[in-house]
């Protein structure tokens, strides 16, 4: 692992970092010492690591509850090149895009890109877990929605040390099998008019996590019209299952 560069704003501190050519950011509070929770962030498609609405998500994080916040650039995304696999699926999306599904086609290619990511990832803890303000002990949670979410879910099905995770905005096609051994609590975001996730599909994948305990968070609106008030949500599920202490939160 190592790190390129380091800015501070507000208190928090921000690091990217390389790790076997894989870009990453890291926030945590500025001068942190001693392990704390660290949450993963799974950005969306076409998005990278540093969209505005991840750093603005790592810092509230960061900032409400002291985590530790880290993302990578997906296969294909941010600050990395792709493939002609990549080159392929998005050549084919926007074909299809003028006024024909593409659902199919996006499940695939997520599914593809999982495949990638989900070792990639793993890895990524391994080094995390080696600072001195992450520590080896610290609970660990994941939020992606949409391309996060079709990263996110078979890597929970396949990483034990996350112990909670925020789902959402996708459907069960190339999901279900990984849904059904994730057992973790889990938090799910489902946009009743998405135009891209079915709504029978969301609610199938739902239905497939393992989980005993497993909230559902249906509002209404598009794909991209989740409401502000998910991030306080999301914040508030992962202070109750990683800040073991925090008695007070129970939002789920």
């Amino acid at each position: 692992m190592r790190f390129t560069s380091e800015t501070t704003s507000n208190g928090v501190s921000e690091q990217l970092f390389v790790i076997d050519d894989i870009p990453g950011v890291l926030w945590s509070p500025v001068g942190a010492t001693g392990g704390r929770p660290l949450v993963l962030l799974g950005h969306g498609g076409g998005q990278h690591k540093k969209a505005p609405g991840l750093v603005a998500r790592a810092h509230h994080y960061v900032s409400s509850r002291g985590f530790a916040v880290a993302a990578l650039d997906a296969p294909g995304h941010g600050d990395r090149p792709r493939t002609e696999q990549d080159e392929r699926f998005v050549a084919g999306i926007r074909e299809r895009a003028a006024g024909k599904p593409v659902g199919s086609l996006i499940a695939d290619y997520n599914a593809s890109l999982a495949e990638r990511a989900v070792p990639e990832w793993r890895a990524a803890l391994d080094s995390l877990q080696e600072l001195d303000h992450i520590g080896t002990g610290g609970p660990m949670g994941f939020w992606g929605v949409s391309m996060g979410s079709a990263i996110g879910v078979p890597l929970a099905a396949a990483e034990p040390r996350i112990a909670a995770a925020v789902f959402g905005l996708t459907g069960r096609e190339a999901l279900a099998e990984a849904a059904a051994r994730v057992t973790i609590p889990v938090q799910f975001l489902l946009q009743w008019d998405d135009e891209l996730v079915p709504r029978d599909s969301g609610l199938a994948l739902f239905d497939a996590f393992a989980s005993r305990e497993k909230t559902l968070h249906a509002n209404p609106g598009g794909h991209v019209g989740v409401p502000a008030f998910e991030l306080e949500s999301s914040q508030h599920f992962f202070a109750r299952h990683l800040l073991q202490s925090d008695a007070s939160d129970t939002a789920g």
